[in-house]
Parts: C-alpha cells; sequence; structure tokens
C-alpha cells in the first residue's frame, strides 16, 4: 500500500465537491511519548486510509495534533480505532460548528519535531505543569472580574475576524512570536489571574506551561478552546462571549460563532470576514475579501495579480520570478488592512 497521496490537488478537489457521502470535521490533540514517530505515522495511515479519512496530522516524539474528515458512517470505526490505540484511548475530539463536510480533500500525516511550532526547549522547564483547565461557565464567570486578563494565543490573522471580549490579540503571525510577547506584555502583572484560550486548547497546553515558568502564579486556560466552548455555550444556554468567527486551518477558513462582523475587508475597508487565498496561485495571500471586491478582483488580491492570473500559461510561468506579488511581499500573510489593493496594471 502507498503511504502517500499520489494524485493531483486540483483533482481531488473536484472529486470532494462532487462527493455526495456525508462528513463529519473534527480535531484531536495529545502530548505522550511516542519512541518511534515515523512507524507510528505509517500505522496512523494505513488505518486511516481504509476509512477513508481526510486531514493534516502531525506527529512527533512528543504526540499528536490533527484536524481531519471523517465519513460519517465510519466515525464509530474511527472512535475504535483510536481507542485501539494506547495513548489515544477517550481523546477528546473536537467537532467543527459549521461543517458541510468539504474541509480537506486528502490525508496528509506528517512527521514533525514538534507538534506545534513554538520555539520552546521543553528540557528547560516542566512542560507537565500546565494551566488549570475551565469550561465554559467558569470561564464566563472569571473573565467578569475586572482584574482578569484574558489572552488569546492565536495569530493575528485568526484573532482579526474573531476574539473573546476584552482579549489581547497579539499582533503575531506564528505562536512561536506569541509566547515571548505575552511574556513582555504582562511582565508587571504576574499576580492578576490569566486566562488563555486558542481554537481547539493545544496551544495553550504549552503556553500556560511557559507562563508558569516565568512566574506567572495564577494562570487558566479554557479547556478545549474556542470549539469547545461553543459547543458548551449552545448546550447548556450561557451567553456567548465570542464575538465574530472562529478562523479554522482546512478548505472552510472560518466558521461563524456570533452574527457580528468585526473584521474589514483588506481592498475597501467594509465590514467583511471571509479569508480567501489569492487567485493568483504565484501569490496566495491570505487575506480578508468582501463580495463586491470578490467580483471587481476576481477573488485576486489586486489589480496585478488579476491581471497576470489572466495571461497565457506560457507568460505566466516566464514572468512570475520576475513580479513581487503580495504574497512574497508579506511572506505570511502579515500586512496592513486596506493597502493589499494596490499593485501596477501589466502592461
Amino acid at each position: 500500500m502507498k503511504l502517500h497521496n499520489r494524485i493531483n490537488k486540483e483533482e481531488l478537489k473536484k472529486k470532494l465537491r462532487e462527493s455526495k457521502e456525508d462528513r463529519i470535521t473534527l480535531s484531536l490533540y495529545k502530548y505522550a511519548h511516542i519512541q518511534d514517530p515515523p512507524a507510528f505515522r505509517d500505522q496512523l495511515f494505513i488505518q486511516w486510509s481504509a476509512l477513508n479519512v481526510l486531514g493534516r496530522i502531525y506527529v512527533a516524539a512528543e504526540g499528536i495534533n490533527g484536524q481531519l474528515s471523517v465519513p460519517e458512517r465510519n466515525l464509530d470505526a474511527f472512535k475504535a480505532a483510536l481507542d485501539a490505540t494506547g495513548f489515544l484511548q477517550g481523546v477528546r475530539l473536537n467537532f467543527a460548528i459549521e461543517d458541510d463536510g468539504k474541509s480537506f480533500f486528502k490525508l496528509a500525516i506528517k512527521v514533525r519535531r514538534k507538534i506545534v511550532a513554538d520555539g520552546l526547549d521543553d528540557s528547560a522547564f516542566d512542560v507537565t505543569r500546565t494551566a488549570g483547565h475551565l469550561d465554559a461557565e467558569s470561564f464566563n464567570s472569571i473573565t467578569e472580574r475586572p482584574e482578569t486578563i484574558v489572552v488569546d494565543m492565536r495569530n493575528h490573522y485568526e484573532s482579526e475576524v474573531g476574539h473573546f471580549e476584552k482579549a489581547i490579540t497579539p499582533d503575531v503571525t506564528t505562536f512561536r512570536e506569541a509566547l515571548p510577547l505575552v511574556v513582555e506584555l504582562l511582565g508587571d502583572k504576574k499576580d492578576r489571574p490569566i486566562v488563555m484560550y486558542c481554537t481547539g486548547g493545544i496551544r495553550c497546553e504549552k503556553a500556560s506551561a511557559y507562563l508558569a515558568h516565568k512566574g506567572f502564579r495564577e494562570v487558566y486556560q479554557l479547556d478545549g478552546g474556542i470549539i469547545e466552548y461553543t459547543r458548551q455555550v449552545a448546550e447548556k444556554g450561557l451567553p456567548n462571549k465570542f464575538h465574530g468567527k472562529n478562523f479554522v486551518f482546512d478548505e472552510r477558513l472560518g466558521e461563524r460563532i456570533s452574527e457580528e462582523v468585526i473584521a474589514r475587508c483588506h481592498q475597501c475597508g467594509e465590514p467583511a470576514d471571509t479569508h480567501i487565498n489569492c487567485a493568483n496561485d504565484a501569490c496566495h495571500l491570505l487575506f480578508i475579501q468582501c463580495e463586491a471586491c470578490a467580483t471587481k478582483y476576481q477573488a485576486c488580491c489586486s489589480e496585478l495579480c488579476r491581471d497576470f492570473a489572466h495571461l497565457p500559461d506560457p507568460e505566466r510561468k516566464l514572468r512570475k520570478k520576475e513580479i513581487v506579488f503580495n504574497g512574497s511581499a508579506f511572506a505570511n500573510g502579515h500586512y496592513r488592512a486596506f493597502r493589499i489593493a494596490e499593485g501596477r496594471k501589466l502592461e
């Protein structure tokens, strides 16, 4: 059996769009000691391929982190496979809030040095000394206290479209950048309650242990992140303190938590919170675009990209290395809003 996907990406996407199979999007993570990550990775690929599981999964000596799409008919078999895999028995599954089943088009399981790139030396502190976990009700209660500080441990493009009330939202592109910045921002507040949150909880597991190592005395984390919080709020009829959308790292790029639109189109400045990747594959910038600009720029981030996308294939291949697109200029998407539409037209 081939242990990697070998089918063209566009072909896989077309197959997914046309599929009538009901699928469920979910995520999971678990810190554990894995003796042979490559062998464990191959074992998972064989098991999950047989169940037609799709998704993006990272395996490392420290554990597993994955976002997946599972056929509804195979969900019980998938859970049974997890329970039969030692440390994954009973692992929590965070189910997507808005889900059309079109979140992933292939199964990709990769071995990494870490399951989340954090830039930390884990031998320098106790990574198991994580913060107390808060359910939705406890989170609402403690964040209402005036002395409590709420910290969003996600990247700027995630918090831009949605975040909790009164949250500090670090202007960072990676989790690696967020950790030292948060410690610096809160350096004189080590005696105050600190409540951290992220999408599904995994980033806060490591971040809370790091803050404890840095001398913060009362640190908490939202159990299961935004995804589990939203489920509990709906189930228990609790007030929802999250405003806007929850950014997700799959084909959907977001799921709505509240009806508020708190972000703006990066091209015209009108209210909008739909992330897309620039339709010019030579750029591929992640940005926010309203419907009017999507029509005007044909799903591109600028006139430059729109005009380039209309060139014949041979000319695009010749010229793409000569042009600096927004996706090149802004690297990981760290741009200033409302300016990415600038760009000269191709002569």
